[in-house]
């Protein structure tokens, strides 16, 4: 079974942060709240961790979006290409329930990447979680949205968490309920406006045709 601690939603523990960031550096894969669902995380570097990821979810890896969890914008430049433009709608968008895909820099590796398109998925949450988390870090975590094969929606009670997936991942971030509404997804390859991929939590209506 994996480890479950239980980290304050509002004001997290940097004791239990140092423990998970152990984690995910040892190649572990954990399940963390967002301010979405819950959401699968592991290092960006780590195939092992990230194939573990995707057999969970039986995804198929030439077709399945990944996407990297930043701190904040000036952290996107690194993995993404990013106009000005595109850069204020980051900015009047984030942090929130958004997922922007963007053309990956030579920072990504390659089996992240859209084989296609060469894109990524891009994500700055506004959970105090994360945004410690990655604090701690130091570096994006590579993420997918809790939802297991069969489900319409991601899960977002940590006790679903457990039962689950509780023996196939290291570690469960406790970090009480989350909502269960996906990210909204924007394109942004082809620049403004961003065409509309998936409607979600957030609202990207007065950005869009």
């Amino acid at each position: 079974m994996s480890e479950r601690i239980e980290i304050h939603p509002v004001n997290p523990q940097p004791r239990l942060l140092r423990r998970v960031v152990d984690c995910l550096r040892s190649g572990g894969v954990i399940a963390y709240p967002t301010d979405s669902s819950y959401a699968f995380g592991c290092q960006i570097g780590d195939k092992g961790a990230q194939e573990r990821i995707q057999r969970i979810r039986r995804l198929d890896e030439k077709t399945h979006n990944f996407t990297l969890v930043c701190r904040d914008l000036s952290e996107i430049s690194t993995y993404a290409r990013v106009d000005n433009a595109q850069f204020r709608l980051l900015k009047a968008l984030t942090p929130g329930p958004f997922t922007f895909i963007l053309r990956a820099t030579h920072e990504v590796p390659r089996r992240l990447q859209n084989p296609k398109r060469k894109t990524i998925g891009i994500r700055i949450p506004g959970h105090p979680v994360d945004n410690a988390l990655l604090d701690e870090l130091g570096e994006p975590i590579m993420s997918s949205s809790l939802l297991l094969p069969g489900d319409d929606l991601a899960l977002g009670d940590p006790n679903d968490v457990e039962d689950q997936v509780g023996s196939q991942i290291d570690l469960i971030i406790d970090g009480g309920l989350c909502a269960v509404q996906p990210t909204t997804v924007l394109d942004l390859v082809e620049g403004l406006p961003p065409v509309l991929v998936r409607q979600g939590k957030g609202d990207a209506s007065a950005f869009l045709d």
